[in-house]
């Protein structure tokens, strides 16, 4: 249904090299950056793999925090779960839910979340069974 999903940062620079770090697990890095003198006014960095950026952040000022998001992305498997969480928290995120499983949404849902320094609520999910 989504092609690709954005949301604004209070600080560009510092969520940058975070998403460079908590991402990395999933397999998902920097595609495409765009300045502000590009495009007239943004300033973003689009995420994403097989140079298809899906996941964007953009300089957005103060108000970024005002609002969090939930973002869930996908990973491959479980042990991707569990790398993602680590490389998060050593990035700098706080902890909002271990890697475990979710059976509330259904058996095999194990996921991770994660806060990022803007308190956007970070996950990543395999729904795959073990």
């Amino acid at each position: 249904m989504l092609d690709h999903i954005g949301f604004s940062v209070s600080d560009f620079a510092r969520s940058r090299a975070f998403y460079q770090k908590a991402l990395a697990p999933l397999g998902y890095k920097i595609i495409m950056e765009v300045t502000a003198e590009q495009t007239g006014s943004y300033q973003g960095a689009g995420f994403g793999a097989d140079r298809k950026p899906s996941f964007w952040i953009g300089a957005g000022g103060n108000s970024a925090a005002a609002a969090p998001v939930h973002i869930a992305l996908v990973a491959r498997d479980r042990a991707a779960v569990d790398a993602f969480y680590q490389a998060a928290l050593a990035a700098g995120a706080t902890d909002n839910g271990p890697p475990g499983i979710r059976a509330h949404y259904h058996p095999n849902y194990y996921g991770a979340f994660v806060l990022d320094p803007d308190g956007h609520n970070l996950e990543a999910v395999c729904h795959a069974p073990a």
